[in-house]
């Protein structure tokens, strides 16, 4: 016993802290650096929207990995991923767009690959969500679909999920694993200045809901906004009721994350040309173009163009109608892809 009153092998176990040898450092050194040069990056791309993808991939200087998609004579999806993907960082890029359930099977499975072939990290790159609109529940016994997509990804192996113009921002908050939402806004906002903005320009959003969006763009460009009071009658049915705000000899550029039938955005027009607008653009992130989106648009009188991104492939007879134009967002993906794989702010892209 000590004169402290403690035995003398009382502290003999415990593990002593030793300064760091110049060598130790060294090891620690070689390791991160190792571990920095032995990261990969993997682009890989479902059928949705190879266009995109390969513009991605020329950006990044990456090349595509083939999924090796098959589908069977029952419908059934396989597929192969052609290259070793073991410990590397994986952005599969794939719109949920039509055929939504098709597309969503076909990430859901390629997931579900990688994640068996011991990749480290997932990414689901969704240019478009599907399901988005169902983000609630609108009444008694009606599901909340875009919450189970959420879920399906998560199940399925995804550790990252990029998209953009989410239709609500409230979708994130589905997700347990991180979230970027990309916002479309940088590159409409240049063609806008470009192309259309004067001192005689007024932004319209189509409904209540995209107010905030409108004026985000009216905010960068100092200009007024006004608001569509929208009435839905049925499902893709809606009717433009009346204008707030002044459009009297106005040029007005309707902002909207999406065209579908294209209800929304005739009715917009009509009403906009009767309130004495002289001319009428339309700008959406997304071209879903649903029947009759493309011979409403034909046939619209009252609309000059529509300014849509490549976030959805269009078919080759919507690329046939002069009045759509199609803006890219491949450099604007590349660019959040490389700064999650380096592990850098993403949002400063938009902000």
């Amino acid at each position: 016993m000590s004169t402290s009153g403690k035995s003398a092998d009382f502290d003999s176990a415990m593990p002593r802290f030793e300064s760091l040898h110049p060598n130790h450092l060294f090891t620690v050194f070689l390791v991160v650096f190792q571990e920095i040069l032995l990261k990969r990056i993997v682009l890989v791309s479902g059928s949705s929207n190879q266009a995109l993808s390969r513009n991605i991939s020329d950006y990044l200087d990456v090349p595509l990995v083939d999924p090796q998609l098959v589908r069977f004579a029952n419908g059934e999806i396989f597929c192969e991923i052609e290259k070793n993907v073991r410990g590397a960082d994986v952005f599969l890029i794939q719109s949920t767009s039509t055929p939504a359930n098709d597309h969503l099977m076909e990430l859901l499975i390629m997931i579900d690959a990688l994640k068996r072939a011991s990749a480290a990290s997932i990414t689901a790159v969704m240019p478009f969500y599907g399901y988005a609109r169902q983000d609630r529940k609108v009444s008694p016994r009606t599901p909340i679909s875009a919450k189970l997509v959420a879920d399906l990804l998560t199940v399925a192996g995804a550790t990252r999920v990029i998209t953009m113009d989410l239709h609500a921002g409230q979708i994130q908050g589905f997700f347990n694993i991180p979230f970027d939402n990309i916002f479309a806004s940088p590159v409409i906002l240049e063609y806008i200045q470009k192309e259309i903005f004067n001192e005689h320009t007024t932004f319209v959003s189509p409904d209540a809901g995209g107010v905030e969006r409108v004026r985000f763009y009216a905010k960068k460009l100092n200009s007024d906004i006004a608001l569509i009071d929208k009435r839905r009658t049925g499902k893709n049915v809606a009717q433009a009721m009346s204008v707030i705000g002044n459009v009297q000899d106005r040029e007005c550029i309707i902002i909207d994350d999406m065209i579908d039938t294209a209800g929304t955005l005739v009715e917009a027009c009509r009403v906009l040309r009767e309130n004495g607008a002289t001319k009428v653009y339309a700008c959406a992130t997304h071209a879903v173009l649903s029947k009759p989106a493309l011979e409403r648009i034909s046939n619209c009188v009252e609309l000059d163009r529509v300014i849509v991104t490549d976030t959805i492939a269009l078919t080759e007879e919507a690329k046939a109608i002069s009045k759509i134009k199609v803006l890219s967002t491949s450099e604007l993906l590349a660019k959040a892809i490389h700064r999650t794989f380096n592990n850098d702010s993403v949002s400063s892209l938009f902000i």
